[in-house]
């Protein structure tokens, strides 16, 4: 009986793991294959070397990130409102090693020193804001309350964990929701008038 192989997206995962704890240079195929608890030999079935495990981690992200979520959200169909609700949901789910928080300031931290890195980072948050117009573009006709409530979005989702402040007399979770519910409310339209009279 053959030797079972350890499965492709199995090197990948372990390789965005590794990224989030320690940047690319921490990316290592021996480090990897001690992890997995296989040897390396098993690492050169699937990748040409190095470089090629990097582009295909990247490549996982990117799709993880994009079009899986966006898959997910537009799954059950609803109005832009309930999809924006359910991008909230998928988003806040537990985290994979695709999906995690490490690996997205890995990323944003590599991307820093890489060009091409930096271009998929582009891209990928491109994606992600233009769909994001999308939805809030659907119930908000003010352009300005719409890239508003994107970047609110976005900059929840890039920086949340990373603030340290107390949340006063709430918890991060209810103040998480309350946003949330603003960012799902529809515009009152007459605010907006005599705000611009």
């Amino acid at each position: 009986m053959g030797t079972i192989r350890t499965p492709r997206g199995k090197w990948i995962e372990e390789g965005l793991r590794t990224l989030a704890a320690g940047g690319p240079e921490a990316v290592r195929v021996e480090v990897l294959a001690q992890a997995l608890g296989v040897s390396k030999g098993g690492f050169y079935g699937y990748f040409r070397n190095r470089a090629a495990l990097l582009d295909e981690m990247l490549d996982a992200w990117e799709r993880g990130v994009t079009e899986d979520v966006i898959e997910g959200v537009e799954s059950d169909g609803g109005d832009a409102r309930e999809r924006l609700g359910r991008l909230f949901d998928i988003v806040g789910a537990a985290e994979t090693p695709v999906t995690s928080a490490g690996v997205e300031l890995a990323i944003r931290d590599w991307a820093r020193r890489d060009e091409g890195v930096a271009g998929r980072l582009r891209r990928v948050d491109n994606r992600r804001m233009d769909y994001l117009r999308e939805l809030y573009g659907a119930f908000c006709p003010d352009e300005a309350d719409v890239e508003a409530r994107c970047l609110i979005t976005f900059s929840l989702r890039i920086g949340d964990h990373l603030i340290a402040a107390d949340d006063g007399p709430r918890t991060r979770t209810e103040v998480l929701a309350a946003v949330r519910e603003r960012l799902l409310a529809k515009p009152n339209l007459s605010e907006r008038v005599s705000a611009d009279s």
